[in-house]
């Protein structure tokens, strides 16, 4: 059996995959990537600054999930096998703490200000809202659709949205009322979900019918559906929001669409199997599973510049780039 076909083998006995990615430095200070690696159970720390990685951090098993709260100055990182989330401190680069998490988180959120965590449970259909210093007790659950997968908190700190995979829909939570207040219909299998604020729009990835939706969040109505490629995983805005870069796990390619015009401009071709993507700067991150390592795009024109070479079977499933803000 080849190396691909038995990575592909293993993939199949976990849990789905699927993504979003963000951006959460501190504006000024020198950011930092984090890899989950599910293969090798850790996180790989990337210095943007030096594309050097500095630190490899061991985690609970087979990471999948991640946000680096900058706010928090802490990075927080889902284990589906272990049932936790582990917590590292963004100054000293090290595992702080480790919270229970349902029966099998996946997609992993923070609010704006750093004081709860949002975290899809995969196998109990529910939304967990967590305390990360443990001050308030024991998490608090919210019944969803099911599979939940992405997960993608507002800004307002008690809205936050969820990818039902299983039901081909996003539910809207009002956190506060710990309720579902709406669902939107999107298409098949979504996964991940990112959020365009300035355009009040939200991005729901289609695993299975290779396509983005495109969810205004004042109408709650899809306006667009944007054609990918082969089981979209990751997005990222780039450039200031001007260009949306999708990765396209089965595709081995990344889309570069016009985030105005919702034109597709470019498909990228030479991944292995892109999953996690995050931007900064004049740069794009793309997470590739199948080799190990992060492809470092120019964002203008999707040329590649270099890999960094990570752990073993890299995700980077959410807002994976951050540094600690100023005291």
């Amino acid at each position: 059996m080849t190396r691909r076909a038995r990575v592909a083998a293993r993939l199949l006995r976990g849990l789905p995959v699927g993504l979003l990615a963000g951006l959460g430095a501190a504006a000024g200070a020198a950011p930092f990537a984090y890899i989950t690696n599910q293969g090798s159970h850790d996180v790989s720390v990337i210095d943007l600054a030096s594309r050097q990685v500095v630190a490899t951090v061991p985690v609970g098993r087979s990471p999948a999930g991640v946000v680096a709260s900058s706010r928090a100055g802490k990075v927080f990182v889902s284990n589906p096998d272990s049932k936790t989330i582990s917590v590292i401190d963004m100054r000293s680069q090290r595992l702080v703490d480790t919270l229970p998490a349902g029966s099998g988180p996946v997609g992993i959120d923070a609010s704006a200000d750093g004081t709860a965590l949002f975290v899809a449970d995969w196998y109990r259909n529910r939304l967990l809202v967590i305390d990360p210093s443990g001050g308030v007790g024991p998490a608090v659950e919210i019944a969803v659709g099911k599979a939940p997968a992405g997960v993608a908190s507002a800004a307002d700190g008690h809205t936050v949205y969820v990818a039902e995979r299983d039901d081909d829909s996003v539910a809207v939570v009002d956190v506060r009322q710990r309720t579902v207040r709406a669902r939107v219909k999107v298409g098949t299998h979504p996964f991940a979900l990112l959020l365009d604020a300035p355009r009040q729009r939200l991005y729901a990835l289609n695993v299975l019918s290779d396509d983005v939706s495109v969810v205004d969040l004042r109408t709650l109505v899809v306006t667009a559906t944007v054609k990918v490629g082969r089981a979209p995983y990751g997005a990222a805005l780039a450039l200031g929001g001007r260009l949306l870069y999708v990765t396209n796990q089965h595709g081995n390619s990344v889309s570069v669409i016009d985030a105005d015009t919702l034109a597709v401009l470019r498909t990228l071709d030479g991944f292995g199997y892109p999953e996690g993507i995050a931007a900064h700067g004049e740069r794009v991150y793309v997470v590739n599973w199948m080799d190990d390592n992060v492809s470092v795009l120019d964002a203008e024109t999707g040329r590649s510049l270099e890999h960094i070479d990570t752990g073993s079977n890299s995700r980077g499933f959410g807002a994976f780039i951050g540094a600690p803000a100023s005291p």
